[in-house]
Parts: C-alpha cells; sequence; structure tokens
C-alpha cells in the first residue's frame, strides 16, 4: 500500500464512523417518546381495554345546550357529549377515569367539570358495566375535525401505561338541541 493510500484509510474509517452516528441519530427515538402512554384502540366488539378500564362509546353528540334535571343546572355553548360504558377488567384498584381528554387536530381538550356528575373520577368494578357521560366543552369555531377521544386512569400524566383511544370525526357527529348529562349507573347501556 502506498504512503498516500496509508494516509487516506483514517480519514475514510472517520467518515465512516460519523455515516453510522448520523443514521443512529435520525433513528433514535426523542427522550420524550420513551415515556410516552402506549394506546390501546377498540376490539371488533368495540371494546377498549387497558390495565385499568375496559371502555365502548355507546353515544356521541353535539350540542349547544347541556341539563342535568336533578341538579338544576345547565349550560350553552359549543359541547361535544360522549356516552361511555366502562368497567375495571381485572382489579378495581386504581379503576376510575383520571384524565378523559380529546385531540382535535392537534388541539387538546380536557373533560370539563362543569357539569356536577359525570364519569371522571367514578369507581368502576370487575364484571359490571358502569354508563355515563362525559362533556367537552370546545371553542364556538370548531365545527368539524378529526381525532380521538383518550382515557386514562387516575394519573394525570400517564408516563409508560396505556390509554384508551377511540377516533372521533365531528362530521360525523349528530347535533341534538339538548342533552341532559345523567348521573354514571350501574348496569348495562
Amino acid at each position: 500500500m502506498s504512503r498516500r493510500a496509508r494516509r487516506a484509510v483514517p480519514w475514510f474509517f472517520g467518515a465512516g464512523l460519523l455515516a453510522v452516528a448520523a443514521v443512529a441519530t435520525a433513528i433514535t427515538p426523542p427522550e420524550a417518546a420513551l415515556r410516552d402512554p402506549f394506546p390501546v384502540g377498540a376490539a371488533d366488539d368495540g371494546i377498549a381495554t387497558s390495565r385499568t378500564l375496559a371502555a365502548a362509546v355507546v353515544d356521541v353528540d353535539r350540542t349547544g345546550r347541556i341539563t342535568m334535571a336533578d341538579a338544576e343546572w345547565e349550560a350553552e355553548g359549543n359541547w361535544l357529549v360522549v356516552t361511555l360504558s366502562v368497567s375495571a377488567p381485572t382489579t378495581e384498584v386504581d379503576a376510575a377515569i383520571g384524565v378523559a381528554s380529546l385531540l382535535i387536530d392537534g388541539r387538546l381538550f380536557q373533560a370539563s367539570e362543569r357539569p356536577p356528575a359525570t364519569l371522571v373520577g367514578t369507581e368502576l368494578r370487575v364484571g359490571t358495566d358502569t354508563v355515563g357521560m362525559l362533556a367537552f366543552e370546545l371553542p364556538a369555531d370548531l365545527r368539524s375535525g378529526t381525532g380521538e377521544l383518550r382515557l386514562s386512569g387516575r394519573y394525570p400524566t400517564p408516563e409508560l401505561d396505556d390509554v384508551v383511544v377511540f377516533p372521533v370525526d365531528l362530521a360525523d357527529v349528530p347535533t341534538a338541541t339538548a342533552v341532559e348529562i345523567d348521573e354514571p349507573r350501574l348496569g348495562a347501556p
């Protein structure tokens, strides 16, 4: 090997190492992705089962007014109301919807705390469905868009845990004049 070739070998080797490092950097997920929750979608029967929740969407409505007859409460606005059937899959420890959020076109909305009784925080039972509702107050101008309903357990940031996910297309949701929010109840939908 000539003297010139021997000098070029370290340069080629260094360039190869740089190329390998660039590829490794490009395919490595960001650090936050290593703690992200695991999305769990619904099976063929419409039920999505995570570690702490087994949930199915019963109904979805849009409305300009929600009410609660027993509480003599009502609110006007741009509401998306979701009726769910939820239970605990294996244990009642930590079995409750702690966080319910709606992600529409990159915008995140939390379930409203304004209605006096919703499914958020309701204790769930193994083998017995709890039917209840979640209400999302959306901006007045949000009339269409696609995204997902996300439900998770009691922890506000479900790192390295699973999150139940249902697709939502606002264009496909029927509009009602008013929707009455019912207290969560045990039993089938």
